[in-house]
């Protein structure tokens, strides 16, 4: 395959592997001998553990062992880990307001005293087929005494300028004001979860093969549970079917499955049905904000100050959609703002960072209530965007945040014109001929990329012709393979289809903080970078020693190194091939973040007799800073769309209020988009280089549902304003939009 560096929309290397299945995941994982493993989940949302009954369960045929919480306990198994990754940048402290620190609930790795969400791990049954350890745990006897409710603060904070911004709404011409449920959804990746544990009773070591967002952290954090030094600990993953974050924390079945290997003396191998993933996989979103925006009377933003309150469930798996969204909740626009910042448990599933955590949450909150001044006291909906936007970068806003670069105006004018903004009236009129209403919306975003700063790559030039790149940036689905070989097509000259990607085993990668916050392109193009150099500087001594030539002669160009003015030369692989591997390792330490931005528009028709709503048009532009592979970023942000149209229109987790039962519990229940539901997209890439980054680069893959949820709500209130509607909540399904078609009716009455 030839050359094909930075800038080439190659198509990804990984998909004909991964099409004709070449490829492993999790439950591929077979070993000889292994047991099975079923999870007995709690069915109570809160209750106490009266006692926990495996006698019959024990007996049952082909059962190995059943575990507890007593055997947590005797065993001196300890909690999973709260360990929060260091970022970069750091995000802006949320201090509680009376000064004390934040409350930390871990979970056991099976409940102990007492069960807080439907779902819980409550035991763990290993047999020596799925089917006896389904039937046992089916057996086995929980008496629970069911507990009234949890609802815990832990952590209450204010933050923003406080006097500048009070200051500013007691003299604002107007004021809108917005309160709004941004909805729990699930996850849902491809591929359920699965783990498989060994034990090495003669090296005391352990084994856990299973895919997520990292190798390293569950190396750590197992180590951590079970007490056992981290060399002891090995992890193993190789294709993950899709991730959006909600796969980068710890689940208890890594642990369970490592502890139950050691106890019955085999490998033991779970994997999760499509009902377990989700009662118990971690959760996205949940967050009720309470909003005001203030202006003057030209329609400059004077002021902007909200209430967040991030539902965490039952134990305190992450704080960042939190700190993420309120850091950023004043987007591209130049205004004072104040935030208070709350995180509370309940007794439902944890909550964690899903797709451009905590983001799309104030995108949405900050485009409504743009869309809601302009209505309400007679703007241009984007002159009030043009007249508030950020003129210069960097930009430090109002928490704090430093936006390292941008063209925020001009990517709005590109945005306008590639949507046929100035079309629309004429689209409108030929939907209205056909008894349907349509309605146009925009909305712009900014990003935060930051995550763990340490990253290490190590480079190897091979003899038999193959570039090995190991790195700890683990891929689920974003196409590392693809886009880190072009990388090194860029700087070492060879060939994309002859690099090699390892970054699925801790006994190869030594560091490494995973795939999370954006931030694998952007460590792995600067230590691919690094490294590449040094390959270079010591080919070049053996090219010369080979051609027999001063070094400083010695000039490299596409792979090969030449004698200058002549046309004697040698390949970098054939220098491997005579002179052995050529390697060199390279390691960043990475504190800055970067800043991502674009604009979206959305058209829909909607159906106002039945509520439908049908997305006829987007359009998308997003800055990357520099495009690596154009095809992999676009297919990014048509993923990104649907993920936000998803939640946008229909997806919803649903807890029963008073008993606490999912009632969201399969795919039965829980609508998710479908191909069908969509027009063709257009997208189209900005490249302002990052003012933070060696190489000006940008993460790509999360710009696509940050600004989604806004855009298409705006689009759908625009639709229906004629008929009175001012704001409808997610998800905007076709019995809500009908509800409020009539209730605004009604109220015009």
């Amino acid at each position: 395959m030839a050359r094909s560096g930075i800038g080439a929309p190659v198509p990804r290397l990984e998909d004909a592997r991964l099409l004709t299945g070449g490829g492993c995941y999790s439950d591929d994982f077979r070993l000889e001998g292994q047991a099975y493993g079923i999870v007995v989940r709690s069915t109570h949302a809160h209750a106490r553990l009266d006692s926990v009954d495996t006698d019959v369960a024990r007996r049952m045929p082909g059962v190995l062992a059943i575990l507890t919480g007593a055997d947590v306990v005797a065993d001196g198994l300890q909690p999973v880990p709260h360990v929060p990754q260091a970022m970069s940048p750091p995000d802006i402290k949320l201090p509680n307001i009376d000064g004390s620190p934040h409350t930390v609930v871990r979970p056991p790795v099976l409940a102990i005293e007492a069960a807080r969400y439907v779902g819980e791990p409550v035991a763990f049954v290993v047999a020596d087929t799925i089917s006896h350890a389904k039937d046992a745990a089916e057996a086995v006897r929980i008496d629970y005494e069911t507990l009234p409710p949890l609802k815990q603060v832990v952590v209450d904070a204010l933050v923003g300028e406080a006097t500048r911004t009070s200051e500013a709404f007691a003299g604002a011409a107007h004021v809108v004001r917005l309160e709004t449920e941004i909805q729990r959804i699930a996850g849902v990746p491809m591929e359920p979860r699965a783990a498989l544990g060994v034990y090495d009773s003669v090296t005391g070591r352990y084994t856990l093969y299973a895919g997520g967002g990292a190798i390293l952290r569950p190396k750590k954090e197992v180590a951590i549970i079970l007490g056992i030094e981290p060399d002891k600990m090995r992890v193993i993953a190789k294709e993950v079917g899709g991730n959006f974050g909600t796969r980068n924390f710890f689940y208890p079945e890594f642990a369970l499955v490592c502890w139950a290997a050691r106890k019955v003396g085999r490998p033991v191998k779970w994997t999760a049905e499509r009902q377990e993933c989700f009662a118990s996989d971690y959760a996205g979103r949940d967050f009720r904000i309470e909003s005001e925006l203030a202006l003057d009377e030209e329609g400059t933003f004077v002021g902007l100050r909200a209430t967040s309150v991030s539902h965490l469930g039952a134990y305190t798996a992450s704080f960042v959609p939190l700190t993420k969204g309120t850091q950023l909740m004043t987007s591209l626009y130049h205004l004072p703002a104040i935030a208070r910042a709350q995180g509370v448990l309940t007794n439902t599933a944890c909550t964690a960072p899903y797709r451009s955590a905590g983001r799309p949450e104030v995108m949405f909150v900050m485009e409504r209530l743009i869309d809601l001044a302009a209505r309400a006291h007679g703007f241009d909906r984007i002159t009030l965007r043009r007249r508030n936007l950020i003129r210069s970068t960097p930009h430090t806003n109002a928490f704090g945040v430093t936006y390292d670069s941008g063209d925020y105006v001009s990517t709005l004018e590109q945005i306008l014109a590639l949507a046929d903004w100035q079309g629309f009236d004429a689209r409108r009129n030929a939907t209205a001929a056909r008894g349907l209403k349509r309605g146009i919306g925009l909305g712009g975003y900014v990003e935060a990329q930051s995550g763990a700063p340490n990253e290490r790559a190590e480079v190897t030039v091979l003899p038999e012709g193959i570039l090995e790149i190991v790195i700890g940036t683990l891929s689920s689905g974003q196409g590392h393979a693809t886009s880190f070989a072009q990388l090194a097509s860029e700087w070492l000259g060879v060939p994309v289809g002859t690099v090699r990607l390892v970054s699925d085993d801790t006994d190869r990668v030594s560091v490494g903080g995973g795939s999370h916050s954006g931030r694998s392109l952007r460590l792995a193009a600067t230590t691919i970078h690094q490294a590449s150099l040094g390959i270079i500087a010591k080919a070049r001594k053996l090219a010369a020693r080979r051609l027999e030539a001063a070094e400083a002669d010695i000039t490299f160009a596409d792979g090969r190194f030449t004698i200058a003015g002549t046309d004697r030369g040698i390949g970098l692989y054939e220098l491997a091939a005579r002179d052995g591997p050529i390697g060199e390792a390279a390691d960043v330490d990475s504190r800055v973040g970067s800043y991502p931005y674009g604009w979206h528009v959305c058209e829909v028709e909607v159906d106002a007799e039945t509520g439908v709503v049908r997305i006829d048009r987007y359009t998308a532009i997003d800055d990357v800073g520099r495009a690596v592979n154009p095809l992999i970023l676009h297919g990014q942000t048509h993923g990104g769309i649907v993920q936000g149209a998803g939640q946008a229109l229909m997806e919803r987790c649903h807890y029963e209020p008073e008993s606490g039962q999912l009632l969201t519990g399969s795919f039965m229940d829980y609508a998710l988009p479908r191909a069908d539901d969509f027009p063709f997209f257009t997208t189209s890439l900005s490249e302002v280089p990052s003012g933070t980054h060696p190489l000006g680069f940008r993460g790509g893959g999360e710009g696509g549902i940050t600004p989604a949820l806004g855009v298409i709500v705006n689009a759908i209130v625009d639709a229906l304003a004629d008929l009175g509607v001012t704001h409808i909540d997610m998800p905007a399904s076709p019995e809500r939009v009908w509800s409020a078609i009539r209730a605004a009716s009604t109220a015009a009455r």
